[in-house]
């Protein structure tokens, strides 16, 4: 899969995206994710993507021409979804990231100022936001979409039935089930913290009855 960012700070994503699992599933040729800086889409001399608001207002827009330019030229693929990260758009959750690893290429488009010209709105096909706060920029919740998607793809994962189990997947409708690791007996200002001992026991069927028991609704 290929995933294309559109930003104005092409170097904020740098770190992120070269640790962890989005590091191995790059190395794997498994996703590609390439940065595209707006400002290389803009033909006046000063690089210009913003602008003021028709009947004034706060602040500046971002202009159309330039994202529509710079779609003309990355879509590539049959299979693609272009993508405005917007704080009015649809809540992402994990089965919107599922419906997304049908495509081959994902286009996020991240604003900045005080958003988008509304004629881009007509340029893109979803409106995605990551929850009901403001940010700076629309490269957070890029980074966000990305992992959550990457993380849902064959052999990206170590384990190939991690993302059934976990938080949000399949037809799951809780959080997870509480788990524990070493020590079996933590100790702490003259308490003991235990691991509950169904656990210790070795008897799946029990645990399995255990686990749905202590799921978080």
């Amino acid at each position: 899969m290929r995933f294309e960012i559109i930003t104005i700070f092409p170097k904020i994503f740098d770190s992120y995206f070269n640790w962890s699992i989005l590091k191995i599933a790059q190395k794997k040729k498994k996703i590609k994710i390439n940065i595209h800086n707006l400002r290389d889409y803009t033909t006046d001399r000063h690089k210009t993507v913003d602008d003021k608001s028709y009947g004034g207002g706060p602040g500046m827009l971002m202009m159309v021409e330039p994202f529509s330019k710079a779609l003309k030229k990355i879509k590539k693929k049959n299979k693609y979804k272009i993508i405005m990260l917007d704080p009015a758009g649809k809540k992402f959750n994990q089965k919107i990231a599922q419906s997304y690893t049908k495509y081959d290429q994902l286009i996020l488009l991240c604003g900045r100022y005080e958003g988008f010209d509304e004629r881009i709105k007509k340029l893109v096909d979803e409106r995605i936001s990551i929850g009901d706060y403001v940010l700076s920029g629309g490269e957070l919740p890029a980074m966000v979409v990305v992992e959550a998607v990457t993380r849902l793809l064959p052999g990206v994962l170590h384990h190939e039935h991690s993302t059934k189990e976990e938080t949000f997947s399949g037809d799951l409708d809780y959080i997870e089930y509480p788990q524990y690791t070493r020590p079996e007996i933590f100790k702490i200002k003259g308490k003991k913290w235990r691991v509950p001992k169904v656990l210790l026991s070795g008897n799946h069927q029990e645990i399995l009855k255990w686990r749905k028991k202590h799921r978080k609704k």
